[in-house]
């Protein structure tokens, strides 16, 4: 094959050939006495490996591992390993797909909020009427960030807790009196001592299902400074506060 057969073969263009070439990622072949190279079966495997390594979201260093490792392989369990990666994408696009269905069929159309899944979208629908707060839009936002980015075990928890909250009306109470608190802190001061009682109200309704099993809820890392940082600071400091005796609570019932 000559490049732009090989190219087309994989269904990448010839520049990109040449760049896993400079980068070594794509032997080189031989040429022939034309001058020209001369591609074989092996080059396009490769090719399809590192194109499907890469839109699985490998970078090239890490691509060029895992190629070092494919290097003692016969051209079928190479085969058999690509086979595999393209069905664990065909699954995640099925999935996809199926969560895409789910969401054009729902009742009365897409919500403000979507793209979210099924089971988000339907406790954002059972709980649309407990505030118009903008903390409140601002925690369904929150929660489809997180949601998103979960693993299935931590989205199955976040959904359960939710589930809880949605079930204890003292505790929908308690949430809207704490939403209401925080959109009072808008302009207020981090000293104000409404921080204190907004904190406390917010560790009152957070059921422990919604927090992590293990590690520190009152370290600030870079998640927790970017999800400080879109409120004002008052309501910053009573989020904080929140997490710092929640996370009292759980060492106090550690102790022996």
């Amino acid at each position: 094959m000559r490049i732009g057969e090989l190219a087309a073969t994989v269904g990448v263009t010839t520049r990109a050939v040449r760049h896993y070439h400079h980068q070594g990622l794509l032997p080189e072949p031989e040429r022939l006495s034309n001058g020209y190279r001369q591609y074989t079966l092996r080059h396009a495997v490769v090719l399809a490996r590192i194109r499907r390594l890469t839109e699985l979201g490998l970078g090239l260093a890490e691509v060029r591992d895992v190629l070092a490792e494919d290097a003692g392989k016969d051209l079928a369990e190479v085969l058999t390993e690509l086979d595999e990666d393209l069905a664990r994408q065909e699954a995640a696009i099925r999935e996809r797909r199926s969560r895409l269905r789910a969401l054009l069929e729902t009742e009365g159309g897409l919500s403000a909020d979507a793209p979210l899944s099924p089971e988000l979208a339907a406790l954002f629908e059972r709980t649309a009427h407990w505030s118009d707060s903008p903390m409140a839009a601002k925690d369904r936002e929150v929660l489809a960030l997180v949601e998103t980015a979960a693993t299935p075990e931590d989205r199955e928890r976040l959904l359960a807790a939710m589930g809880v909250v949605a079930d204890s009306p003292e505790t929908v109470a308690k949430a809207n009196e704490a939403y209401m608190l925080l959109d009072r802190l808008v302009d207020a001061d981090p000293g104000d001592p409404r921080v204190e009682a907004a904190a406390r109200l917010l560790a009152e309704c957070t059921p422990p299902q919604l927090l992590p099993d293990s590690g520190p809820l009152d370290h600030d890392n870079g998640f927790l400074r970017a999800f400080y940082a879109d409120f004002a600071p008052a309501q910053a400091a009573a989020i904080r506060r929140a997490l710092r005796i929640l996370a009292e609570e759980r060492r106090t019932e550690e102790q022996p």
